[in-house]
C-alpha cells in the first residue's frame, strides 16, 4: 500500500470512527436515552415526512409515533407490565416496526419470531421467551396454530388483519387497537425506562441447532441504530431499502433504525426477490440498502436487469460478503462504497471495514487498538477447544495465523458496549463465556468464529467453529472450499460440510450444490483437482434443487450432515470420487455398502 493510499485509509477510518462514536456518546451518557423517546422527538421534527413505506402501507413519522402509542396503550390495557414478554409473528411491513416500538414503549419486551417456523420449532422459540401474549396476522395464523400442541398453557393470541382467514379462538387485534388513542402518552401513562432495561428477544439463526433468544436491552437497540447511522453518515435525505427479515437485527434494527434516527425513510419489502430488487431500489430512489452475503450472491447469479446500474445508491451496509463475489458484485452493479462489518446480535465484538477493503470483515488500526477489547487466540482443531499454555492461559495468534475471535466482557456502567447480556436460557449464556483467558477472573465472549488478521489490522473471516473439518490430518475451512467451488461454471450455490466415513479418521468433505443447465460434472471434477489440495476436495457431492436456508439466507448444515451420503435416504442425486479425484461417479447402494464396510480406498486423500 502506497503512502498516499495509506493516508487516505487512515483518514477514512478516523472519519468513520468519529461518526460512529459521535452518535453513540449521547446513548452511553444518558441512561434515559431510549429508542421510544428518540422516536417521539424525531416525530416532532419530521412530522408528515414519510418514515416507513411498502407497496401496501406507509407511515409518516407522526403516524408511526401515533400507531406506536396505540400499541403502548393496548399493551397496558391487557396487563403488560415492565419486563413482560409479547411474541410477534408478522411478515415484513411498516406495522411490524410500529408494533414493537409501541410495546417496548409500554415497558414490554418483544420476542421477534421467525416467520418461517411452524409446529414444534415455532413453539420452542415462543416457550423460551415465556410470553403471555402472541401477536400474529391472518396470513400467518395457520403457522401460529400449528404450534398449539407444543406451547406452554395460558398464552393468548391476537390476530392483526384477520380478513377472511380462520382465526380459531384468537382475538381481533385491529378492533382492540382502534379503541385506543394515538395521542402522546400522558406522564401518568409513561413507563420509566433506562438503557439497561430489556427491550427485545432476537433469535440466533439456528444454522446448527435450535435458535437461542438473545437479550437485547434498550442500550443495544439505540447503540445499533445510532452507531450505524453515524458510521454510514446517514441524514434525513437518505432512503434505505430493507428486504432482510425484520425479526433479525440486520434488517430490523440496523436497516430500519439507522435511517429513522435521523429522519430518513425506509422502504420495506415483505420478502427478498432478485427479480424485484433493482426495481424497488431505483423506483423508490433508495440511497442505501442492508445486505447479507447470500443476498449479494443471489443478485450476482441472477440474470441482468435493465435498472441494475441506474440507481442512486451512495453506499451499502452489511456482513458476510465473501471474497469470491465481492469485486464482481461491486463492479457489476456499480456500488460506490461497501460498509462491511463484523458483529453478532448478542455479542460485544464489533468491527467496521470503513474503506471497503475487498474481503475484510473489519479493521482495527493500531492507533485504535486500545479502544477494542478484541483478540484472536489459538484453537486446537483435533480437540475442538482453545489452546492454553502451561499456566492455563490462552495464547495469542500471530499475524496471519487462524484462531478464534474473542472479546472481553466488561461490567462497567460507563462501557455498556462491552457487556454481554446473554440469552433467555442461562445455560446457553454460560456456554458463550470464556473464563481465565489471560488472567485469573477475566471473562471473554466466544464468537465461535475463526479469523485471521494482517499487519495493517484488517480481519478476515475463515469459518465457523464446527464448520471446519479435519481430513487426512489436515484442517479444512468449509468457507474456503465453497469459494473455490462457486467459481465453476453452472454452480449457483454451495454448502460444504464434513461427514463421517467408517474406518477413516476425521471427516470427509461433502458438498451440496444447486446448479443450472451449464453445469458439467466432468468439468467440475477437473476444477476441483486443479484448484484444491487432495485433503480439501469434496469426496461426496449432492445435487439439490434448493438449499435449506435460515430466514437470513444462511445455509443450514445440521440435516445435511445427519443425512450424510446414503442414497437410500436421500432423494437428491449423490456422487463420489473414488481414487483419482478428477472425476465423480454416481453413488449407488453397492458403492455405499463398500464404503460403510471399510472396503473402499481413498488414495486421493494423500496427494496434493
Amino acid at each position: 500500500m502506497g503512502l498516499l493510499n495509506r493516508i487516505k485509509t487512515e483518514y477514512t477510518y478516523l472519519r468513520g470512527s468519529l461518526g460512529l462514536l459521535g452518535r453513540l456518546k449521547p446513548v452511553a451518557n444518558d441512561t434515559s436515552h431510549v429508542f421510544p423517546v428518540l422516536m417521539e422527538q424525531i416525530a416532532g421534527r419530521f412530522g408528515d415526512k414519510t418514515a416507513l413505506f411498502s407497496d401496501k402501507e406507509s407511515f409518516t413519522f407522526r403516524q408511526f409515533n401515533e400507531r406506536a402509542n396505540q400499541y403502548a396503550r393496548w399493551a397496558k390495557s391487557i396487563g403488560i407490565n415492565k419486563g413482560d414478554a409479547v411474541a410477534l409473528l408478522m411478515h415484513n411491513r411498516p406495522e411490524f416496526v410500529a408494533c414493537w416500538l409501541g410495546i417496548i414503549r409500554s415497558g414490554g419486551v418483544v420476542a421477534l419470531l421467525n416467520t418461517n417456523l411452524t409446529g414444534a420449532s415455532l413453539a420452542h422459540c415462543i416457550n423460551i421467551a415465556k410470553p403471555g401474549h402472541i401477536i400474529t396476522t391472518g396470513a400467518l395464523v395457520a403457522a401460529r396454530h400449528s404450534a398449539d400442541e407444543f406451547l406452554d398453557p395460558g398464552v393468548k393470541t391476537w390476530v392483526y388483519d384477520a380478513d377472511d382467514h380462520q382465526v380459531f379462538d384468537y382475538d381481533n387485534l385491529n378492533k382492540a387497537l382502534d379503541s385506543h388513542s394515538g395521542a402522546p402518552l400522558s406522564q401518568g401513562e409513561k413507563v420509566e425506562l433506562t438503557t439497561a432495561d430489556r427491550a427485545l428477544f432476537i433469535y440466533t439463526s439456528g444454522t446448527t441447532g435450535l435458535p437461542k433468544a438473545a437479550n437485547i436491552n434498550h442500550y443495544r437497540v439505540q447503540a445499533i441504530a445510532n452507531g450505524f447511522s453515524g458510521a454510514l453518515h446517514m441524514s434525513e435525505r437518505d432512503r434505505t431499502y430493507v428486504t432482510l427479515p425484520l425479526y433479525h437485527s440486520a434488517g430490523g434494527i440496523i436497516g430500519v433504525g439507522a435511517a429513522l434516527t435521523v429522519g430518513g425513510s425506509v422502504f420495506i419489502r415483505e420478502k427478498f426477490s432478485a427479480g424485484s430488487f433493482w426495481d424497488d431500489v431505483v423506483d423508490n430512489e433508495c440511497t442505501t440498502f442492508q445486505y447479507i452475503g447470500e443476498l449479494c450472491r443471489y443478485l450476482v447469479n441472477s440474470a441482468p436487469h435493465p435498472k441494475e446500474r441506474q440507481h442512486k445508491l451512495r453506499t451499502i451496509c452489511g456482513n458476510g460478503l465473501r471474497p469470491d463475489i465481492w469485486d464482481r458484485f461491486r463492479d457489476r452493479f456499480a456500488i460506490p462504497a461497501i460498509l462491511e462489518f463484523y458483529a453478532a446480535t448478542e455479542g460485544n465484538a464489533v468491527m467496521m471495514n470503513f474503506d471497503s477493503k475487498s474481503g475484510s470483515i473489519g479493521r482495527i488500526p493500531s492507533w485504535l487498538k486500545s479502544k477494542f477489547n478484541i483478540e484472536v487466540v489459538r484453537y486446537n482443531y483435533d480437540e475442538q477447544q482453545l489452546i492454553r499454555d502451561g499456566s492455563g492461559y490462552c495464547e495469542l495468534c500471530n499475524i496471519g495465523e487462524v484462531g478464534e475471535l474473542i472479546s472481553k466482557i466488561v461490567d462497567d456502567p460507563k462501557r455498556p458496549s462491552q457487556r454481554f447480556e446473554g440469552y433467555a436460557d442461562k445455560a446457553a449464556t454460560e456456554q458463550k463465556i470464556l473464563h481465565d483467558v489471560f488472567e485469573k477472573g477475566d471473562r471473554w465472549f466466544r464468537t465461535g468464529d475463526l479469523v485471521r488478521h494482517d499487519k495493517l489490522g484488517y480481519f478476515y473471516f475463515v469459518d465457523r467453529i464446527g464448520d471446519t473439518f479435519r481430513w487426512k490430518g489436515e484442517n479444512v475451512a468449509t468457507s474456503e472450499v465453497s469459494e473455490t467451488l462457486t467459481s465453476v461454471a453452472g454452480v449457483r450455490e454451495v454448502n460444504v460440510y464434513g461427514v463421517t466415513v467408517p474406518g477413516q479418521d476425521g471427516r470427509a468433505g461433502m458438498a451440496a450444490l444447486t446448479v443450472d443447465d451449464t453445469f458439467e460434472l466432468e468439468v467440475f471434477g477437473k476444477h476441483v483437482t486443479k484448484t484444491l489440495p487432495a485433503y480439501a476436495r469434496p469426496l461426496f457431492l449432492r445435487i439439490s434443487q434448493d438449499m435449506d436456508l435460515t430466514g437470513t439466507f444462511k445455509l443450514k448444515k445440521i440435516n445435511l450432515v445427519k443425512e450424510g451420503f446414503d442414497p437410500a435416504n436421500i432423494d437428491d442425486p449423490v456422487y463420489w470420487s473414488r481414487d483419482t479425484g478428477n472425476s465423480y461417479i454416481s453413488m449407488d447402494q453397492t458403492n455405499y455398502d463398500e464404503i460403510m464396510t471399510g472396503n473402499a480406498s481413498f488414495s486421493r486423500g494423500t496427494g496434493a
